[in-house]
């Protein structure tokens, strides 16, 4: 759904537009997505911001040296978020199959992270009403895989676990906290075509598309539909 070139993009032409970084713009940039991939992210000792922030200022300081420049990095940090939250958007095939899903089951939009970060997310995607209900884990005591969440997502919409399926496209996470509370079946979007380890868990079901979703939940009788 993220491009990442063109989130990147805006700001490698702003650091070398306005700031005259040449292939450090670049660099900054590469840097800034290392760290992203090895965040972790601790709601209760800083806000989501700061730390992002903290990313791309850490990553101007290691490529140029230098004192550390705390406005370059937020006008680098802010502009990189309203270009990621413009990108995000659900697909019209999507949007129809949600309309028609919910005629039949209900739905529930479940997701780990900030919970800043995450209602962003759902607003610039415009996803809400096509969901009965939106959880998101950084608003919990604690995320998928954790039982926990999913007795909370299944009392919200009144049903039993055994009731609902849990569909989502990482088996860490989405499969393996469906399996941890017995849901009805666990659903895997491997829209790549990964090979999973042979520890990874293992779910019920597998599609290569979520648009194959409303055949599959027919073929297991699902009264509700948890979805990631």
């Amino acid at each position: 759904m993220l491009a990442t070139l063109g989130l990147l993009g805006k700001v490698i032409k702003l650091l070398q537009s306005k700031y005259h970084y040449k292939e450090e713009a670049e660099i900054v940039c590469d840097k800034v997505q290392v760290k992203l991939s090895k965040e972790c992210f601790h709601p209760y000792n800083t806000c989501i911001t700061d730390l992002r922030t903290s990313h791309w200022e850490e990553a101007i300081q290691e490529t140029k040296g230098g004192a550390a420049n705390r406005k370059l990095a937020e006008e680098c940090y802010f502009l990189w978020k309203s270009t990621r939250l413009q990108h995000m958007t659900l697909a019209e095939d999507v949007k129809a199959m949600l309309t028609e899903l919910r005629k039949e089951v209900r739905l529930l939009l479940l997701t780990n992270g900030d919970k800043q970060t995450q209602r962003e997310k759902i607003e610039a995607c415009a996803c809400q009403s096509y969901f009965d209900a939106v959880v998101v884990g950084g608003e919990q005591r604690e995320e998928k895989p954790a039982p926990s969440i999913f007795y909370y997502c299944c009392n919200l919409l009144g049903v039993q676990p055994g009731d609902c399926v849990m569909v989502g496209d990482t088996l860490e996470t989405d499969i393996q906290g469906g399996l941890n509370a017995g849901l009805k079946a666990t659903v895997w979007i491997n829209k790549n075509g990964v090979v999973p380890l042979k520890s990874s868990p293992v779910p019920h079901y597998t599609v290569s598309s979520v648009l194959e979703l409303p055949a599959l939940l027919q073929s297991i009788d699902c009264k509700v539909s948890v979805s990631a």
